[in-house]
């Protein structure tokens, strides 16, 4: 019998092991199954917490609903009764100190027809003329390993770009779009641009399919994202768990694989897969040609802080869920989600819930991440008060810090991957890597990997390795 090790218990580590489990079902072959978490709770990113009256997603906050895969894992994993959808409502860009809604019809703040378009209290007429020039503007440099920034701003122009495209795609990329990929962002865009002529042209022929997902986008569940997590453990019945324990080498002997642990035990493995950070996968793999490669790989950091008031959410605008920060604006944080407003759930008496963001693309990051929980807590109570106009002191505050642990997805990212993939199957043929750090960010991307992940296994099983 084989013996496959998951190191790693976030959302991608418990995806692989459930889609392993399904396919040996299926196949009705069996396998020794063990998954290897550093800490004692599993979820990485994952992780809620209930403070009083209030739910707080200290990482992820939600899935999007038609990324595939997502409601396919809830409905096997029978969890689709705690589902809850946000609410929809009108988000914003906060410049030169005001809120300007982003468009209905737009994406990402990307119109995707001429009323959304001139809809926008963000740009200029001249600047909506500019994007409709892209019908007449051919796609002769542009592929989807090019910049999303470029490739933007050729078609659509520098002020949209700049007012309203890039404050969203950099708050959800967490990075600069011009060191970011179409692949790595919205790589349907090229091929809009291609087969269309136009970029609004693309999105008009697939009207009905973002009309379909426009209003219940994301999802969340009734106890909390790390509810979601339990459950997916519970079912797990074939795999063993080994929580708080780290793995402290590995070492290829005979075309298997020896993992030590930081509590002395030993495994014998056939197939590992490694759904930890880059960083972690560096450290175990002491090998100076893959070490050159991994350190291609680059990580982001932010800062964010939960504050819940004694107000009733109703002193927030009408419809609105929360604003991403744009140029010449007295705030400091880079964006802010009106969290009892989004999410009914997270407010049992449905008094108000914000979550700031505070990026490392924030000019004064440096600043920020030196400061203490108490500097913090006065930054962000100043940003409320410049934002929403409320002055009341905060019930609860919660500050996360991930520090070096947001995977970026720059220009250089795919070849990377194709020079590590290489060399794995070089030097490591049966030790497989996933997760955000190299196959896609968003808890979706991690689902879908690990799905794959456990198809290559068992493909390696049929082969007999």
């Amino acid at each position: 019998m084989k013996t496959i090790v998951v190191i790693g218990g976030g959302i991608t580590g418990l995806s692989t092991m459930h889609y392993i489990e399904r396919q040996l079902q299926e196949q009705n072959a069996a396998a020794k199954l063990i998954l290897i978490e550093g800490h004692h709770e599993l979820g990485g990113k994952i992780r809620s917490q209930q403070i009083g009256e209030f739910i707080m997603e200290t990482g992820a906050d939600s899935m999007v609903a038609r990324h595939p895969g997502v409601l396919d894992l809830v409905r096997e994993v029978q969890f689709e009764h705690e589902l809850v959808y946000n609410a929809t409502g009108i988000s914003y860009i906060h410049t030169n100190n005001e809120l300007h809604a982003i468009p209905t019809g737009s994406t990402f703040g990307i119109p995707m027809n001429e009323e959304s378009l001139m809809a926008s209290t963000l740009l200029t007429d001249e600047e909506k003329q500019r994007v409709l020039q892209d019908a007449t503007i051919p796609n002769d440099r542009f592929t989807k390993e090019s910049s999303i920034g470029e490739f933007l701003q050729y078609f659509l122009g520098e002020g949209i770009v700049r007012k309203q495209i890039a404050p969203v795609l950099a708050g959800v990329y967490s990075g600069d779009l011009y060191e970011l990929s179409v692949a790595s962002t919205l790589p349907y865009l090229v091929d809009y641009k291609n087969n269309y002529g136009s970029i609004m042209a693309g999105f008009k022929a697939h009207r009905e399919q973002f009309e379909k997902a426009a209003d219940k986008k994301f999802i969340s569940f009734r106890q909390g994202m790390s509810d979601f997590i339990h459950h997916i453990e519970k079912s797990l019945t074939q795999v063993e768990f080994k929580k708080g324990v780290e793995v402290s080498a590995i070492v290829q002997e005979n075309g298997r694989y020896t993992l030590t642990l930081s509590d002395g035990q030993v495994i014998d493995a056939d197939i590992a897969v490694l759904a930890v950070p880059n960083e972690t996968v560096k450290q175990l793999l002491v090998n100076e040609e893959l070490t050159q490669q991994f350190e291609q790989f680059t990580n982001g950091s932010a800062i964010t802080l939960y504050v819940g008031f004694n107000v009733p959410d109703s002193v927030l605008p009408a419809d609105g869920t929360g604003f991403i920060v744009s140029h010449n604006s007295d705030l400091l944080c880079n964006a802010s989600t009106w969290t009892s407003r989004k999410w009914a759930h997270t407010s049992n008496n449905g008094n108000l819930l914000v979550r700031l963001f505070y990026k490392d693309s924030n000019p004064r990051y440096e600043e920020l991440a030196a400061m203490s929980d108490e500097q913090l807590t006065e930054i962000a109570l100043e940003d409320v008060r410049l934002s929403l106009n409320i002055e009341d002191k905060p019930t609860v505050v919660n500050i996360t810090k991930w520090m070096n642990k947001m995977p970026r997805y720059d220009l250089a990212h795919r070849d990377a991957l194709i020079a590590v993939e290489q060399k794995m199957a070089e030097h490591y043929p049966n030790i497989l890597l996933a997760g955000c750090s190299y196959y896609g960010v968003g808890i979706g991307a991690c689902i879908q990997n690990g799905r794959d992940t456990a198809t290559r296994i068992m493909a390696k099983i049929s082969n007999n390795l």
